[in-house]
This record gives C-alpha cells, structure tokens and sequence, in this order.
C-alpha cells in the first residue's frame, strides 16, 4: 500500500471512545488520536499523533511487559509522571519507556492549553499491561486485540 505525504493532523483522528471500561474512559476523555502509522499500513509499531485536552491524560499509569513506547512533544507543556517522578516537559523534549522495567509513566496535561505530541511503540505480540494505581489489567490476545480484567481475573 502507497499512500502519499500529507499534514500529520490531515489524518482523520480516531473516532471512537476509549476502550478503558469506567470510570476510567472518562480520565481520557480529552485525547484525541490520530492513528499515523495505520493511515500508512504500518504493522511493526504503531504511530499517532495525539491531542490532549487541558486536564486529560494520555492513558492510566502503566507499564508494558513487551512493548516499547516513546513520546515527542510537538506543542504545549505535558507533566509526564514516571514511577514516582513527575516532569514538566516542553516542544522538543522526548522520553521512551523500555519494556520490563516495571516503571509506570503516563502524560498529564496539567495546563490550560491543548497539548500535541507523537507516540510511537512496538507491536510485540504476547504484551501484558500493569495499572499500579488502579484496578485493571490489559492482556493481548492472539490477534493483538486485548482482554480488560480487574486484577483479579474478572471481566468488566
């Protein structure tokens, strides 16, 4: 597939809620994807472009058994929290997160304006995914689509 360039925020944007069961959907409510590397066919990692709304946040604390993550701030001025650490970052500051590590992180837009920025991860199969703040598990499944469970096992 051959898709020629355009402006990143040409890409239509997801339009779908989050698959977080509540109440946590409604903590990244104001994130809006635009799936990048979907648009281009990527199928080894995965790209968007991100809004973030003033007092949304990217995704719950998490960490990722397998897969890797990296974020580029375009625009705005995220508070990124990572384990028990907290930094404010600006346009052209990036940061990855290494798989395995145990550390949780996510982005808080903690500010009165939008925030945009790109984030990229790997798409190796078989990833676990840990909420240390709150009660919900990701597993990946087979065909790469994932199961929501409370820590416990249980279904949403």
């Amino acid at each position: 597939m051959l898709t020629e360039p355009l402006a990143a925020q040409d890409v239509p944007a997801l339009n779908r809620k989050s698959i977080y069961p509540q109440p946590f959907a409604a903590r990244v409510a104001g994130r809006l994807k635009h799936r990048l590397g979907d648009h281009f066919g990527l199928t080894n990692f995965g790209v968007n472009l991100t809004e973030l709304a003033p007092g949304s946040e990217s995704a719950l604390l998490h960490h990722h058994t397998r897969q890797d993550e990296f974020v580029y701030i375009v625009s705005g001025s995220p508070t990124l929290v990572m384990g028990e650490d907290e930094f404010r970052l600006r346009p052209g500051d990036c940061c990855g997160f290494k798989a395995g590590t145990g550390i949780g992180h996510q982005l808080v837009n903690r500010s009165d304006a939008p925030v945009l920025y790109l984030e990229i991860g790997d798409r190796t199969p078989g990833d676990y995914a840990t909420y240390p703040q709150d009660d919900l598990a990701f597993t990946q499944r087979a065909d790469g689509s994932w199961e929501l469970t409370h820590k416990d096992g249980t279904s949403y």
